[in-house]
Order: structure tokens, then sequence, then C-alpha cells
């Protein structure tokens, strides 16, 4: 998974971006101190693969990552090549999903490029320049298309259609992803390649003690299908810089609710709806992987390997839970726990998973 952590200049972008990675970005109180995106993959930590790794006594523990991307700040005019607006939109399209920073803090050691704080306008301003370059970008395309769709292809009449909703939609302030993709055009989201089809957590960075996302924000996350976390940038980077359990003590002093890695990737998983599962056997590597809610265990045995989904036979699952609590193997099989399912199983959150070919 690729995350681009966006915003506009002197949201709080790279203090962020060092806080979940330790990757040393450069930061500074003036616009345009990231140019080049500073890109770092992250191991998303699971208390529960360690738990199922130490019972069935894997050789090692390899988790789920993530790649972060941190990105040049937006300005308005972007969509238009103002400031790193073309840079700027061509890194956010290379990433799965768009971590929108929003500064609501009040230091006025770190000026605005705004001249105030004001985080429902900076969301304003960031999201009309990712429907503009869409639009433009949607415009283009069906202008091209439309002469394909004169031959009466079924194919190409549909994804003109779609455009032309697309266009619409756009207009009226409403991103790529309010408008379903045509059965008969299946292709037609990944031909566009639309910024606002990309889903968005809005990553509100506070002032040290606040915990809570604004409700102004919140609405507007709702509104747009979207998520929302409230992380101080500030805070997390220095405890990222603390032993662990001094870490653990300040953020209970201060109320936060485990470390800022570890909010933001649940609430990546929740808008991104994946679940988990594992792989583990003794000796051998307890590993994690990622599927769509909804996946078939068949599906999931892809993420393996794809030469283990082309020879499924059938899977072995248990819940980590049951496992850990039987103690391995053995005692989920004496208890029943391990279940042997087929190809349409659908993988529930935290399975540990064996295929059988």
């Amino acid at each position: 998974m690729k995350v681009g952590i966006v915003g506009l200049p002197n949201a709080g972008k790279s203090t962020l971006f060092n806080a979940l990675t330790a990757a040393g970005a450069e930061t500074g109180g003036h616009p345009f101190t990231t140019i080049d995106p500073n890109v770092a993959v992250v191991g998303v930590p699971d208390e529960r693969l360690d738990r199922v790794a130490e019972t069935v006594g894997s050789s090692s523990v390899l988790y789920e990552s993530i790649d972060f991307h941190d990105i040049a700040g937006l300005v308005p005019g972007a969509s238009s090549g103002e400031g790193l607006g073309n840079r700027f939109l061509a890194s956010i399209r290379e990433t799965d999903a768009i971590c929108h920073v929003v500064r609501a803090h009040s230091s006025g050691a770190v000026a605005h490029p705004e001249g105030d704080v004001d985080p429902v306008r900076d969301i304003s301003l960031i999201e009309t320049e990712l429907l503009a370059a869409d639009l433009d970008q949607t415009e283009r395309r069906l202008q091209r298309l439309t002469k394909d769709a004169r031959s009466g292809d079924r194919e190409a009449v549909a994804e003109r259609d779609w455009l032309e909703q697309v266009v619409e939609a756009l207009g009226s302030e409403r991103p790529v992803r309010s408008v379903p993709v045509p059965e008969l055009a299946p292709n037609a989201l990944r031909r566009l390649f639309p910024l606002t089809a990309k889903p968005v957590l809005y990553v509100v960075n506070v002032d040290e003690g606040e915990v809570g996302v604004p409700p102004e924000i919140a609405e507007i996350a709702k509104r747009n299908g979207s998520a929302a976390v409230a992380i101080s940038a500030k805070v997390e980077a220095e405890l990222r810089d603390l032993d662990p359990a001094e870490a653990k003590e300040m953020r209970e002093e201060l109320g936060i609710e485990g470390s800022a890695l570890g909010r933001l990737i649940r609430a990546a998983f929740e808008l991104l709806e994946l679940v988990s599962f594992f792989t583990a056997g003794e000796d051998k590597e307890a590993m994690a992987r990622t599927v769509r809610r909804g996946s078939s265990v068949h599906e999931a045995s892809g993420k393996i390997h794809t030469d283990i989904q082309d020879d499924f036979i059938r899977a072995e699952v248990v819940p980590w839970s049951d496992l850990v609590d039987a103690r391995g193997y053995a005692g989920a099989r004496d208890k029943g726990l391990l279940r042997t399912e087929g190809r349409d199983y659908v993988v529930a959150d935290g399975d540990v998973i064996t295929i059988k070919v």
C-alpha cells in the first residue's frame, strides 16, 4: 500500500512523516522544504502476529508494510502548474490513498501560507485543486473517447457516458469516487487515473493536549466518505525519540491512545476496508498479509503466491486467538477449532490460514 502525505506548505507533513517512519526528512518553517517526495517503507506492527509466531514457534516475523510518500506542499493554482503543482499532482497519482494533513495547531513559530489557521478553508483549497486537475484530465479524455464511441462500440459508449457523468460531478465539486464505474467499461477508472477517486484520510495536526477531531472536520470526512484522526505531529516526533517505556508513560499522561503510526494504520485499514490474515508454522516465517474485506480464501491464497492460488485445494483456518489459547495447531485440532474450508470461504480479520495444494 502506498500512502501519499499531502497538504498545504507548513501543515506538518514532513514532521508527521518523520514521526511515523523515523526517516529524518528535512523540516522547516518555510514553504517547499520538501521538493522531491521522501519515501519510507514501514512495517505494520501487529501484536496478534507476534503472539501467533511465539505460539507455533516461528523462526521470524514479517509484518505487512506501508510505503509513506511525503509529497511537496500544494498551493492554490497547483492544478495550473503553480508552485510545484505539476510535480505534486504526479506524485499523488502514484499512491493508493491520500493522507491529507490539515493544520489545526496554533504555533506562531511556523507561518501559515494563507496568513491564519483555518482547517476547513485549507481542506477546501486542497480539494479544489484536485477536482480541477481531474476535471481537466476528464474533459480531455472525453474529447478523445467521443470519436471512438461513434463506432457504436458498447464499451466505448459506456465509458463516454460515464465520463460525461464524471464531468458533471466534478463541476458540482463532487469527487470521481462518487460516480460508479459502469459494468460495461470496468477499466474506465484505471484509464482515467483520477486523483479524487483515491480514498482520503484526514490527519488533523492539533496542539499538544488535543486528542479529538474537530467536529467540523469530522463532518467533512463523513460527508466525503472519508476518515479522520487527530495527531500532534510535533508531540509524536518527540515521542519517537524516547525510550518505549517513557513514550508509553507520556502518552498516558497526555491521554493519547497508542502511537500515531498505530492509530493512522487502523484508520487507513478501516477506510480501505482491509483485513489481515496470517500464515505461520514451526521454524517457518510468520507473515501478515492484507486483503479487501469480503475476499475469498482462494483470492487470499494469491497473496501468498500465484502458484498456490492456481493449485488451491482447500484451506485450514483458525482464528488467531483460538490458536493462541489452544497453544498451537495440535491443540486447536483436538478442540475442533481448526476448520477445513473451500475456496469460497470469506477471510475474517485475524484468521491464521494454511493453504493445502
